[in-house]
């Protein structure tokens, strides 16, 4: 419910917006499109919204007074009075009657208000019960509950699942302990019988349907069902198998027929197989139902596709790659200073640097180092879940922090976006750096810095399985290793 301040509210931004519900929604959070219109078209017809009123009584002060006096003149029963004058309910009607003199009418069976009975007293009475030595209604009246209560005790001290005792033919009642052991042990055959069934049904599917084992009974057809049932019949009953898996039985006899009826497409088969083969394996649906016309072989299309679709006759064929290249440059390229040749006679003179990826079960992580080509370490590095500009600019600080007065490296990357970028070029030139790019899609160009990663994959990556390691686990790994 909304107060009249929030509709009032909600129809003039309604209005201030041109009339667009949906933008009023999502600046209030309230209410649906449909009930803005409605708000809107009763503000239009009426010049406002009404307030709400108060909530009414259900029933009046006569009608009040007509069912007591109809209960007082009527023998006193509620269901009479009820069922002549249509209302109100039970417990309405004996709260009425309370009302007008207390004691009136007796409260309802189940709520008792004597002293609270402890659990010993309830084991006896529940041992009572299951003994038979009296009826129920006697042993209620015993002990001032009703027969309800006594039941309820028993389901919440034998479980609600208890079948009602039998007597034996012998007279002897056996305990109730024994008796509820008996049924649990019962119980644990019946799920235990349920789970194997189930456990058959799927292994059955996976191993006739050629189904995963992950897959589910429900998602199975009619027909792969009917194949189940007749697989398992000499094991389990059939209203076992058909209640299990939710199948009918007439869909089941019909699914059977129609499973022993011969191959229709038998012979069709074999030409298409013939057909898709000899024509080395390049021909669709369409240009085999064109050869099978030829032969006088008139199927539809769609029976032709279905048809090597189960018997598996796709067509390869190449598939563009991803686009990976861009094109044209966003920024004047800088010349290949390196040229390829990564030796260098001291530290801090040649740089490299470069961005890799790790994909993991938990996601993907970005490593962007700095390498020295004197020794082939890393100056520098940085590791995040995103590979953006904070990742390389941050490497690159980092790494100007290491250099002694007067050095004053080149630094080498391929072409990539981040190393093109406002933040990455002000650096470079801030510090005196001699910028070098790779040629474009010319990895060998940055051979170094490849195989730096190279090594670094082949010993640390791909040698373990990271199953279970989350990302801040592996960031850590991976700097370790480093």
């Amino acid at each position: 419910m909304y107060t009249y301040e929030q509709r009032i509210k909600a129809v003039k931004l309604y209005i201030k917006y041109g009339r667009s519900a949906a933008a009023t929604v999502r600046e209030l959070g309230y209410p649906s499109t449909k009930n803005l219109r409605r708000w809107h078209a009763i503000y239009i017809r009426t010049g406002g919204l009404a307030e709400r009123s108060a909530t009414k009584t259900k029933y009046s002060a006569s009608q009040k007074q007509t069912a007591v006096q109809h209960y007082l003149t009527h023998g006193r029963c509620l269901a009479r009075t009820r069922k002549t004058l249509g209302y109100p309910a039970a417990y309405t009607l004996r709260k009425w009657l309370l009302e007008v003199e207390p004691g009136m009418v007796r409260e309802s069976a189940g709520s008792y208000k004597g002293s609270p009975f402890s659990p010993e007293a309830k084991r006896d009475a529940v041992i009572d019960l299951c003994s038979r030595k009296e009826a129920a209604s006697v042993l209620a009246e015993n002990l001032g509950v009703s027969r309800q209560v006594l039941y309820k005790w028993k389901a919440q001290l034998l479980g609600d699942e208890v079948s009602p005792p039998m007597a034996r033919r012998d007279g002897a009642a056996s305990p109730p302990e024994h008796e509820a052991l008996q049924r649990q042990v019962k119980e644990l055959e019946r799920q235990v019988h349920r789970l194997q069934l189930e456990h058959d049904l799927l292994a059955k599917a996976n191993e006739l349907i050629k189904k995963d084992l992950g897959v589910t009974l429900e998602s199975l057809t009619n027909r792969e069902k009917a194949l189940l049932v007749d697989a398992l019949r000499e094991f389990y009953r059939l209203d076992v198998l058909l209640r299990e898996l939710s199948l009918a039985r007439s869909s089941y006899f019909y699914h059977r027929a129609r499973i022993r009826m011969p191959e229709r497409y038998a012979g069709v088969r074999a030409t298409i197989t013939h057909l898709f083969e000899t024509n080395r394996r390049c021909y669709g649906y369409r240009r085999i139902r064109v050869e099978l016309n030829r032969i006088d072989m008139v199927i539809s299309e769609k029976v032709v596709r279905r048809l090597m679709a189960e018997e598996q006759l796709i067509v390869q064929i190449t598939r563009c790659r991803r686009y990976r290249s861009y094109r044209c440059e966003i920024t004047p390229a800088p010349e290949n200073l390196l040229n390829r040749d990564f030796s260098a006679a001291a530290p801090n003179l040649k740089w490299l640097t470069d961005i890799t990826e790790f994909q993991v079960p938990a996601g993907k992580v970005y490593l962007s180092p700095v390498i020295d080509c004197f020794d082939g370490l890393a100056v520098s590095w940085t590791i995040s879940t995103s590979p953006d500009a904070a990742l390389v600019n941050t490497m690159l600080d980092n790494a100007i922090e290491t250099l002694n007065e007067g050095e004053k490296p080149i630094i080498h990357s391929d072409r990539g976006c981040h190393y093109r970028w406002p933040g990455w070029l002000s650096r470079v030139q801030d510090a005196g750096l001699f910028p070098s790019m790779s040629r474009k899609g010319c990895s060998p160009d940055n051979a170094a810095c490849e195989g730096f990663f190279g090594r670094l994959k082949t010993e640390f990556f791909y040698t373990r399985r990271w199953q279970g390691v989350t990302l801040e686990q592996f960031i850590e790994e991976v700097d370790t290793y480093i």
